[in-house]
């Protein structure tokens, strides 16, 4: 397949409806045969991307990383790491994806750096009370010798949030913080110097044509002060907490400063240069609170993802996130999975009345029975109405094929650090990594070359059936749905931003209007659902007979 010659519009607001690819660069395409996707990768298979439809890429770390936690441990913020390749081809990546009308965006990773960073090892060499250790947040211990952790915070992976680091005499010293693994220390967002390298990083990348960046934990940089334990406060804190209680390390409110500030050098540039947060706070009002016109552009609708497929929650979800987007003139931004959720294949696969409310990953769903081919049915039925819904959105690499989460991998060959710092109690994230298979043979269905070291997560026998050029050309597929809704909605001028008007089509009945012309229905209940008279069905998830929706269908119609 050939590129099309197109180039990226000139649109200052392609961020309120812009449908966004994700890329886990290690998963994705591997061109030189090291089992591990790389950016020539990505480049070989622009063609998919332009093919299917969407308006921009985001990029997982590429950065220089030691890989502890699959790159998110970034020792430079503004190289290019060795086995993804080179700054050369960073660059033409960038310039190749614009050629086809697809933007790029950027992970940044500003909550922690690699213990392999050089501020941390200067800080490590410099000793207590140094200026290097302030870069960071380094304690002494509590109890007898220092010897328990400055304060009661655990660790996202597992186990206390502090590391104790042994002196350059050979003596236990103080604790650095780290909210995720040992190998990735929280930075001091109240040191000028941190402010520094992150303005320095944003520019630099800018500068190279990146046109925006999705922000990793952006609620959790600024921790409070006085390091309060958290004595059992749960996060997200729940509905009806006074905004005067804060979570003592997530979602304080010192951290819109410094999204205010980057607002600013994102707004030097044309184009515009956008953000996009990732931000667990749950409260509608806290999220949107990070979505004020002077800070940043969109934020991921994760309570959208984590809703059972049943008509009330979802609809109220859908309903609770949109009025609170409006009140700050901000688009929502809906998204179904991710690199570190469970696949929604999976997650829909299971009785969602017994989902677990408020967990996006694997571990709870395990022991519930799983429908594959139901999940599969939901997933494309979720991908309309995700699709259809007011504002932008986002499509992890594999949803467009229907993948579901790889369950039953060998133990020996996870990776993730929540597998290991839980003790194997929690399987972690492996199971929505796994490299994308694009060919029905080959020794990695076609993700790198034939002869090639093994891939590096390894991949089940039925991503055969759903390799990408098995799906190409096939109207049943998942992949040609994605694409025929993807260019429906690029052309519909009521799809993209702006807003809805609810329809009463039943209890189990998602439906809704948008102007002009345009209704989605979804039918979540068990019974068939008759559509309106007089409506053209431009797009279903399931093939429709009689004018009339089967269960777990959605349909998009022209009214």
């Amino acid at each position: 397949m050939s590129l099309p010659t197109s180039t990226v519009k000139t649109d200052p607001q392609w961020w309120r409806h812009a449908v966004v690819y994700q890329i886990y660069p290690r998963s994705f395409a591997d061109s030189n045969g090291d089992g591990v996707g790389d950016i020539t990768g990505i480049r070989n298979r622009l063609p998919h991307l332009a093919a299917l439809g969407v308006d921009a890429i985001w990029i997982n770390p590429w950065y220089p990383s030691p890989m502890k936690d699959a790159g998110y441990d970034v020792s430079d913020y503004r190289d290019i790491e060795p086995v993804f390749g080179t700054m050369a081809d960073a660059e033409a990546l960038i310039a190749e994806a614009h050629a086809v009308g697809i933007r790029v965006v950027l992970d940044i990773v500003p909550n922690h750096t690699s213990d392999q960073h050089r501020w941390f090892k200067d800080a490590l060499a410099a000793g207590p009370g140094s200026p290097e250790r302030d870069r960071f947040i380094f304690r002494e211990g509590r109890g007898a010798d220092g010897a328990e952790p400055p304060n009661d915070w655990l660790s996202e992976f597992g186990g206390p949030a502090w590391t104790r680091v042994t002196e350059a005499d050979g003596t236990p010293g103080q604790w650095y913080l780290r909210l995720f693994a040992p190998e990735q220390p929280d930075v001091n967002w109240n040191h000028p110097d941190i402010h520094d390298e992150f303005t320095q990083t944003l520019r630099f990348w800018f500068d190279r044509g990146v046109d925006g960046f999705r922000i990793d934990v952006a609620h959790g940089l600024v921790k409070d002060g006085g390091l309060a334990d958290i004595d059992g406060l749960p996060f997200p804190l729940p509905d009806d907490t006074p905004d005067g209680v804060e979570h003592p390390h997530w979602d304080q409110p010192g951290v819109h400063d410094i999204f205010r500030s980057w607002r600013t050098v994102a707004d030097e540039y044309d184009g515009p240069r956008v953000f996009c947060g990732e931000i667990w706070v749950g409260r509608d009002h806290r999220l949107t609170a990070y979505l004020r016109p002077d800070e940043l552009h969109t934020a991921f609708n994760f309570n959208f993802l984590m809703a059972p497929w049943l008509a009330t929650p979802l609809r109220e979800t859908i309903s609770s996130t949109l009025a609170a987007h409006v009140a700050v003139g901000a688009p929502a931004t809906w998204v179904l999975g991710n690199h570190d959720v469970c696949r929604p294949v999976s997650r829909y696969a299971r009785p969602q009345e017994l989902l677990k409310p408020g967990f996006p990953n694997l571990q709870p769903y395990l022991a519930l029975p799983a429908d594959i081919l139901l999940g599969r049915r939901r997933a494309r039925a979720a991908a309309l109405l995700s699709l259809a819904l007011p504002g932008g959105a986002y499509i992890y690499q594999g949803e467009e094929l229907g993948l579901a989460e790889v369950e039953d991998m060998p133990e020996a060959a996870r990776q993730d650090p929540i597998f290991a710092g839980t003790g194997g109690a929690n399987v972690g994230r492996d199971g929505c990594r796994v490299p994308l298979p694009w060919t029905p043979t080959g020794d990695s269905y076609g993700f790198g070359p034939d002869g090639g070291a093994a891939t590096w997560l390894p991949q089940p026998a039925e991503f055969a059936a759903l390799a990408a050029s098995v799906q190409d050309g096939d109207p049943a597929s998942v992949l040609e749905l994605y694409r025929a809704a993807l260019k429906i909605r690029a052309g519909h001028p009521a799809l993209g931003d702006g807003g809805l008007q609810w329809v009463d089509a039943g209890d189990d009945v998602l439906a809704f209007r948008r102007d002009p012309g345009f209704a989605c229905w979804v039918n979540l209940g068990s019974q068939r659902v008759a559509l309106p008279e007089g409506a053209t069905v431009l797009l279903s998830s399931q093939d429709l007979t009689d004018h009339v929706l089967p269960p777990d269908t959605a349909a998009w119609l022209a009214v």
